[in-house]
């Protein structure tokens, strides 16, 4: 695209729909009636509708590809430059056909407004709905609509005001401004460029007329600067930061900051390819490249702003997702987000809600299938630079990728700004602080320490919770009373001194977990209060111990490993409930009777516990 064009107020518009309403023939009369196409490509067109049998086909002027015009269906964005006595334009033609909607998204993501077509027979079909939402997902605010093949209904007038009342109805409840709703018979070119004198009872604009209505949102030059990083370039002693301004401006001199990093800088040159002659100023849609007065680290993906009107840094964000796929988005799948040129992976905290595109109406769900509109929370391990989409769109938006293929297309509606490195000013031993390690996680490492008799359900419990939170995205690790003592303490006996040092390594290993951000489950039986608060002392403020109490009968009725029969037996000396003390907690952090709710619910305590302790809620509070 040339740039000077879309400084001097071209606009791109996306032309949408349903398979088969039009939208290719509405493209290729108008390019004709406006004499935009070159020489040839009529007759061209009458030939290739020739050697196929078939009518002369309008369609056939801007399908470019062989398999579209065997197939007769778009199956990939086109654009065409064109223009109006007004001004030029970009006209995007997405495919209307549900299998192809992968790339309607790449193609309205582009857009500035939107020419939305609709079969004057069938009217607004559901997947005319779901591209009106798809433009709305995607920040496309301008919409017109062109009512076409009219001449199949004989220009019939009460015909289209129902089809324009329902569409205008729908459109208004996404927040679309409607400009105009134009009944339209692109084959025969009626109300295209000139007004037919078939519909008398309209009054309205052409389609001409309307897209030339459209505004100019915003300019980007007069938005905050976004500079994403495309590469960094080290062409000879300098270092060029290069990338393409999404919107905004900057100017030689200036001082720059890169998120995520926080790191600033001042720019000393602004480069360009093939000027001559200096340049001392940029601004949105130019493709330029910076050196700075210092050596800071920024790479692909980081974004240069100025001090006032920075990006939100975040590792949590709240999108509204439109997913393409048959395999379903799900909570705990893991995914690429691209938002400008970077890429971040990013993992499904939760679904809020699926949208049904029909009436609006959000419902809680477990799983997001295709075609299916939801709102969404996303987890980065790395902090993401990011505008929420109403501010920003160009940043404000982006698409998942699962491998190589986009599977959903998004826009941010929520951030959470957690704790960053240019935020921490504590200084610590590690070049990871705390903070950011919480931040990056999504929650608070610690030691939750489960305690009870053998048979009480404590690795049951243990285990149930690590897969729940492990699907949630959480950093979260099981460490077994069983499992330590056949590695870590497999050298230790089962005397007095050789269970309290049993304790005691645990409670340093589950520290030095903790200490990783991670959140440690230790299940062991450790009876004793003695030890237990030696656990606590080295677990400090992270450490919550959790009393899974299940009374003596229960857990020798269950007696899942034939201990207790053993021990009954004699088999096993000083056994913890039978020939050796249990000391119950006196002030532990939660209690859970398994003896008396089921497994489910016990865990469902378990989960809401962990929540409030560790999760969003202690990160805002900022202590455990």
């Amino acid at each position: 695209m040339d740039i000077r064009n879309e400084l001097n107020g071209q606009l791109r518009i996306v032309i949408v729909g349903h398979v088969d309403h039009g939208k290719s023939t509405l493209i290729g009369r108008l390019l004709n009636d406006t004499g935009s196409l070159p020489d040839g490509k009529v007759e061209q067109v009458h030939e290739m509708s020739r050697k196929r049998g078939m009518p002369f086909e309008w369609a056939f002027v801007m399908d470019a590809l062989q398999a579209e015009r065997d197939q007769g269906i778009t199956i990939d964005t086109t654009q065409i430059h064109f223009k109006t006595e007004q001004r030029p334009y970009v006209i995007i033609d997405a495919p209307g056909h549900t299998e192809f909607l992968k790339n309607m998204v790449t193609g309205a993501s582009q857009a500035d407004a939107a020419l939305l077509v609709i079969d004057a027979a069938e009217g607004a079909l559901e997947q005319s709905r779901r591209h009106a939402f798809l433009l709305h997902l995607l920040g496309v605010r301008q919409v017109a609509v062109a009512v076409n093949k009219m001449d199949r209904v004989d220009f019939d007038q009460y015909r289209f005001e129902a089809v324009s009342h329902e569409i205008r109805a729908y459109l208004a409840e996404l927040g679309l401004h409607t400009s105009t709703v134009i009944p339209i018979a692109a084959r025969h070119g009626d109300n295209i460029v000139t007004r037919s004198d078939k519909a008398p009872w309209y009054e309205g604009p052409t389609v001409v007329e309307a897209l030339d209505a459209f505004r100019p949102q915003q300019a980007p030059t007069e938005l905050p600067l976004r500079f994403p990083l495309q590469d960094v370039y080290k062409p000879d002693d300098r270092r060029i930061l290069a990338g393409r301004i999404e919107s905004g401006r900057l100017r030689v001199g200036d001082t720059l900051r890169f998120s995520p990093t926080g790191a600033t800088a001042t720019v000393v040159s602004i480069e360009g390819w093939n000027h001559s002659q200096p340049i001392v100023a940029a601004q949105a849609g130019q493709s330029i490249g910076i050196t700075l007065d210092k050596r800071i680290f920024a790479e692909r993906g980081h974004v240069a702003h100025h001090e006032e009107g920075a990006p939100h840094v975040t590792h949590r964000l709240g999108v509204r997702a439109f997913w393409l796929t048959s395999e379903p988005l799900a909570v705990g799948k893991t995914y690429t987000l691209k938002i400008t040129t970077g890429e971040h992976r990013v993992t499904v905290e939760s679904i809020t809600a699926v949208i049904d595109i029909e009436d609006l109406s959000s419902t809680p769900a477990k799983a997001v299938h295709r075609n299916e509109v939801a709102e969404v929370v996303l987890r980065s391990r790395s902090p993401i630079a990011v505008d929420l989409a109403s501010a920003l769109s160009r940043t404000g938006r982006g698409v998942l990728i699962d491998g190589h293929d986009v599977v959903g297309g998004c826009i941010v509606v929520e951030v959470d700004e957690g704790p960053t490195a240019s935020a921490n000013t504590t200084e610590v031993s590690h070049a990871v602080t705390a903070d950011e390690r919480n931040a990056a996680n999504g929650h608070k490492g610690g030691v939750l320490w489960l305690t009870g008799l053998s048979g009480a359900g404590k690795s049951t419990l243990a285990m149930a919770l690590e897969r729940a939170l492990f699907d949630r995205g959480w950093q979260v690790f099981v460490l077994d009373g069983d499992n330590v003592r056949n590695g870590l303490n497999a050298g230790l006996g089962f005397s007095a001194e050789d269970r309290a040092e049993n304790i005691r390594r645990v409670a340093e290993t589950a520290k030095l977990f903790a200490d990783a951000g991670v959140l440690v489950i230790a299940s062991l039986i450790s009876p004793l209060q003695a030890d237990r608060a030696r656990a606590r002392a080295i677990g400090g403020e992270r450490f919550h111990e959790v009393y899974v109490a299940a009374d003596l009968a229960t857990c020798e009725s269950r007696d899942p490993k034939g201990l207790y029969r053993r021990a009954r037996a004699g088999e096993i000396p000083d056994f913890t409930g039978v020939s050796a003390p249990y000391e119950a907690p006196e002030s532990a952090e939660l209690t859970i009777d398994t003896g008396a709710v089921t497994p489910v619910e016990a865990l469902g305590e378990l989960l809401d516990y962990v929540d409030g302790a560790f999760g969003r809620n202690a990160l805002k509070r900022g202590r455990v």
